[in-house]
């Protein structure tokens, strides 16, 4: 008797982006749609992601909350805002994972989570959801611990950028790549890089 082993589908890939100071100019606990402004040249990056990409995916720690800084609705009402206005430019974000805790916050959000980076656990939540391989998907951050939370999450690549926050050599180093500008990465995206997926 022949035994025949059920198809398994192919994963997909995914890039995952840090929000503020990577999608957005950084501002202290954005969370009003009059703050946010998109980061210069992000768009192409974007559309560019998207070609390479099956998911584009926001990975966001979002310590205002916990702080009491501003509500979880606020954040939501931002953040569906933010992404009908990115599908109105072509881009589809597949999904906007965030942490709300912060050891400093207030009740319920005071708490060691596992979700807020530098640990992985918004990633793995996105890999497992979504059927993603992680050695064909990268992140884009601005800061280390963007950085660390990709590399626990076994992604093939981490990638800084010079957008949001202040960058230091030692920075630079623990990236695969660091880009100053949107538009250094989107000369990448267009000149340089294959993907793992793309590869095969």
């Amino acid at each position: 008797m022949t035994i025949i082993e059920p198809v398994k589908p192919l994963k997909a890939s995914a890039a995952f982006l840090d929000r503020d100071g990577v999608i957005n100019k950084e501002v202290n606990y954005c969370h009003k749609i009059s703050e946010f402004e998109l980061v210069e040249g992000i768009v192409d990056v974007l559309l560019s992601l998207q070609k390479k990409f099956t998911h584009l995916i926001v990975v966001t720690n979002q310590a205002g909350i916990g702080r009491g800084y501003y509500s979880e609705q606020q954040f939501q009402t931002l953040t569906q805002w933010m992404t009908a206005h990115l599908r109105s430019l072509g881009i589809t974000v597949t999904h906007v994972y965030f942490c709300p805790h912060h050891l400093s916050g207030i009740p319920p959000f005071n708490i060691e989570c596992e979700c807020r980076k530098p640990k992985p656990g918004m990633i793995m939540s996105a890999l497992e959801k979504y059927n993603i391989d992680p050695a064909a998907s990268v992140l884009i951050g601005d800061k280390v611990s963007d950085l660390q939370a990709a590399m626990a999450a076994n992604l093939s690549q981490a990638w800084l950028v010079g957008t949001g926050h202040p960058v230091s050599q030692a920075d630079i180093e623990v990236s695969d790549y660091y880009f100053p500008t949107m538009s250094d990465l989107e000369h990448f995206l267009n000149e340089g890089y294959v993907s793992e997926i793309q590869g095969r």
